[in-house]
């Protein structure tokens, strides 16, 4: 804002209103707050859950690895653990729940003004809600969110897994 801008605003204020009026008068008009600095995090929460998935089940190795040489078998056999220690990551850093507690295909009410966050409608949608269906997924919710804080460098913070040198 200019200063003449900013002089018509306090002008104005100060007409308006009898508190900031006296406060002008004693000379100790409020100054204006800095914003404060949110310091950007050096590296992003998805990438430390990405590095955890990795880290523990290997996930990334597996999601890269082009699974057209081996069997159903030992794709299954990979997928066991991957998906036990992944788990493992997401409930110690989310604790996931279901968010409906009722048991697919049950029917349920979708109120009016629902949340779209809550509720994806599918199917032949038209008018207003309140709604009634069939619930295909439950969905899923996090009871917490405790996403270790990066400690690393600024140059390893995107790095989801180290390179692993044997010596």
């Amino acid at each position: 804002m200019s200063k003449l801008g900013l002089a018509f605003k306090a002008f104005f204020t100060t007409l308006k209103s009898d508190e900031f009026a006296k406060l002008v008068k004693d000379g100790a008009a409020p100054k204006p707050v800095a914003a404060p600095v949110i310091e950007k995090p050096k590296r992003s929460e998805a990438l430390t859950l990405l590095s955890a998935l990795q880290r523990e089940a290997r996930l990334v190795d597996f999601l890269m690895e082009p699974l057209d040489g081996y069997s159903d078998q030992q794709v299954a056999a990979a997928v066991r653990d991957i998906q036990s220690d992944s788990r493992k990551v997401l409930e110690r850093m989310f604790a996931p729940a279901p968010l409906r507690s009722e048991t697919e295909g049950t029917r349920i009410n979708v109120p009016a003004g629902f949340d779209a966050g809550a509720f994806k409608l599918t199917g032949n949608v038209t008018g207003e809600a309140p709604y009634e269906g069939e619930l295909m997924h439950p969905g899923w919710t996090a009871t917490k969110v405790d996403v270790p804080v990066w400690k690393g460098s600024d140059a390893t913070a995107n790095v989801i897994a180290p390179a692993e040198v044997e010596l």
